[in-house]
């Protein structure tokens, strides 16, 4: 089963999407703040990583950051979700980011797989992102399933 780390502060949100995700056979943990983001990682080790941007405690980006730093969570895939605007994915995608994906895109059930998929594969200012390694096709198989 694939593991998924659900990093949203809106209660609202996170529950929506933690039900949609374990809907479509995901094992779901979840953090509310940077800093939760960063030990539920070591702890759980999931395969993806789903990150809201703004956050308290710490940002989405300095997260993704200090995943990325950290050799025990270096490999694991971090999709950046994000109400704003995709003018920070590239800097997001340079810095170790898998996707980016506009949360005004996605829906919580089985019609999200055509915006989903094709934000995630084509982020803005990128060429096509290629999934071939089982990490990448396990990300794929969630935002497919969103």
């Amino acid at each position: 089963m694939i593991r998924v780390l659900l990093v949203e502060d809106s209660k609202f949100l996170r529950l929506a999407t933690e039900r949609a995700l374990i809907r479509a056979g995901f094992e779901v943990s979840t953090a509310a703040n940077g800093e939760q983001v960063l030990q539920v990682a070591k702890e759980k080790l999931p395969d993806l990583i789903m990150l809201d941007l703004l956050l308290p405690k710490m940002t989405g980006a300095d997260v993704l950051k200090a995943l990325k730093s950290d050799p025990a969570t270096a490999g694991i895939a971090v999709v950046v979700l994000s109400a704003m605007s995709g003018k920070n994915a590239d800097r997001l995608l340079h810095d170790g980011a898998f996707a980016f994906l506009l949360k005004e895109d996605l829906r919580l059930g089985p019609a999200a797989a055509c915006h989903g998929r094709h934000r995630a594969e084509t982020p803005p200012g990128t060429g096509r992102r290629k999934v071939s390694s089982p990490r990448n096709s396990a990300v794929s198989q969630v935002i497919l399933r969103m």
